[in-house]
């Protein structure tokens, strides 16, 4: 089975619990029935036994369980629910599912991913990670869009989903992860002093949310102060240092596991998806449901969010992953500011990530970055760097690799300068350029190619869904019977990616409109926009037994 990273899922879990003891009577009941030994209890004198009593002998209580009591009544359980009207079919990202034979792709609701290969866009914005919605969806089928036995479920039902989160401020701000809220309709907050009762708990309200890092704040009213958390120092953490998970796994609010610091500064989701999470690994046990809950070290202090695992089996499995308290506080500060957003620099480039060393060879640099694309009108582009450029020094530092780069940028902030240096045919030239908002750079490139004329943009399906097609020969036509485009090539973290078209696959129609012809195919995808929905009919041909695969989400 395919080992996957996943973020951690918070479907509210319908679970059976066998006792062992269901088999231990089984055995007991076959041992009377072959020995004869029933009733031999009323025939015994057991009046020399000796009545068991309770020794109250206290145990000195460590530090797992000062931290447990300590920092417990500030961890909370975090109930949502989505409406009909949102439940299925959102375009949510689901790069782990590639289409199989006789398999339909599962509803979205988390998003998860594969380490594999990718591009950065400067940012930089953006890398191209291989597949992944990235982390937040493996858990689809078993915990996510339906149960695995609700394969085909109702869509008109209210989904709940369940996770964790902890206080940071007493009047009520709360920090947990982006994926645990980002669906909701409705946010509910219980603390651990609350009544165990059937309410979902106190209404929460979002106070911001970042996408990137996978962070988020909501807040509850009170009228009381609240009891927090303290944030620790997470540079400080080292490997091997013991730490102690709180949380919600399958509902079971208030667990509490230990471990240890497995490795730092993990990086799980390649490109764009992954440049702004480098994670704290753990084998502290954490489920589904943990998502959002403190990863504390033996001060008691958070020095992580337990945020996503490893897993083959859709549990854990001794690998778990936790976003850094030091990165936590800066998007936590940017995220209560008044503009409640995560503004980070960018340059606006794309580059290559992971080059093997005979692209380093031929173009002559260890070190560096090695331009891809340079974002028309953007900082890069008015300082005169072109694609094909090396950057190799970020005022007189030497840049390493992407990640030192996309570091040294995001830092900045919009409308401060810089100097650049890079190689252009083996000479060293220096430029200077002035930090852009990275949102702003690439939403503004994406809408000045949206704003061309077909003829201008190129191919319409690799702009808006990053799909290469050409036309079925009419050979695979006639043993199909169903006319269609053959998609050559997938763009990574692509919208077409994103919905587990991969190349080989046929698709015939979209929205319902025939593809059978490239011209047919680039007259829906010219019509596609931002927001609509977009559902592909897909056949492959390598299955054709399997029939039409159905994949879509909603254009973002």
């Amino acid at each position: 089975m395919k080992s996957l990273f996943e973020r951690l899922p918070t479907r509210r879990l319908v679970s059976t619990f066998v006792l062992l003891g269901t088999l231990s009577l089984a055995i007991v009941a076959g041992s009377f029935a072959a020995h004869g030994v029933r009733g031999q209890e009323k025939q015994t004198d057991s009046a020399d036994a000796t009545p068991l009593k309770v020794v109250n002998s206290p145990v000195a209580p460590n530090e797992f369980v000062k931290i447990a009591k300590e920092v417990g009544p500030a961890v909370v359980n975090i109930n949502t629910q989505t409406l009909p009207k949102q439940s299925l079919n959102r375009g949510g990202r689901n790069p782990h599912s590639r289409m199989q034979p006789n398999q339909q792709a599962p509803g979205d609701d988390q998003d998860d991913e594969q380490p594999g290969p990718g591009q950065g866009q400067q940012g930089q914005g953006q890398g191209q990670g291989q597949g992944q919605g990235n982390f937040q969806d493996f858990f689809n089928k078993f915990f996510g869009g339906q149960m695995p036995d609700q394969e085909g479920g109702d869509d008109n039902q209210v989904r709940e989903s369940l996770g964790s989160g902890f206080i940071v401020d007493p009047k009520g701000y709360i920090i947990t992860n982006n994926h645990v809220i980002e669906k909701a309709d409705k946010i509910y907050v219980k603390l651990s002093t609350d009544p165990d009762s059937q309410d979902l708990g106190r209404p929460a309200r979002v106070i911001g949310i970042d996408k990137a890092t996978d962070l988020a704040v909501i807040k509850i009213d009170t009228s009381t102060a609240l009891p927090t958390v303290k944030l620790g120092n997470s540079d400080s953490a080292q490997v091997g240092d013991w730490v102690e998970a709180i949380g919600s796994p399958f509902a079971l609010a208030q667990t509490v596991t230990a471990g240890i610091i497995s490795a730092k500064h993990r990086t799980i989701e390649p490109g764009a998806s992954g440049q702004f999470q480098h994670f704290i690994q753990t084998d502290a046990a954490i489920n589904p449901g943990n998502s959002g809950g403190p990863l504390l070290d033996m001060n008691g202090e958070v020095i992580g969010v337990n945020t996503a695992i490893y897993t083959q089996s859709a549990g854990y499995q001794g690998i778990g992953f936790a976003m850094p308290s030091n990165t936590v506080a800066e998007i936590y500060n940017d995220l209560i500011s008044a503009t409640h957003k995560v503004t980070r620099g960018s340059i606006g480039i794309r580059f290559n990530q992971g080059l093997s060393g005979a692209v380093n060879r031929v173009y002559g640099f260890k070190n560096g970055v090695l331009v891809q694309q340079v974002v028309k009108g953007g900082p890069a582009d008015k300082a005169g760097l072109k694609g094909g450029d090396v950057i190799t020094t970020v005022d007189g530092r030497s840049i390493k690799d992407g990640d030192d780069l996309v570091n040294e940028i995001t830092n900045r902030r919009p409308g401060s300068t810089i100097r650049l240096g890079f190689q252009r045919d083996g000479k060293s030239i220096d430029t200077t350029a002035t930090i852009a908002d990275l949102d702003k750079v690439f939403s503004e490139a994406e809408n000045q190619q949206a704003d061309t004329s077909p003829d201008d943009r190129g191919d319409a399906g690799e702009a808006k869904l990053g799909l290469v097609v050409r036309q079925e020969s009419d050979s695979t036509a006639a043993k199909l019977h169903l006319p269609g485009v053959v998609i050559q090539s997938v763009r990574s973290g692509s919208f077409g990616d994103l919905q587990g078209l991969s190349p080989g696959l046929i698709i015939t129609r979209i929205n319902k409109q025939p593809t059978g012809t490239k011209e047919q195919f680039d007259a829906v995808v010219s019509k596609l926009k931002n927001g609509d929905d977009v559902v592909f009919e897909v056949v492959d041909p390598r299955h054709p037994e399997s029939g039409t695969n159905y994949l879509g989400g909603t254009l973002e």
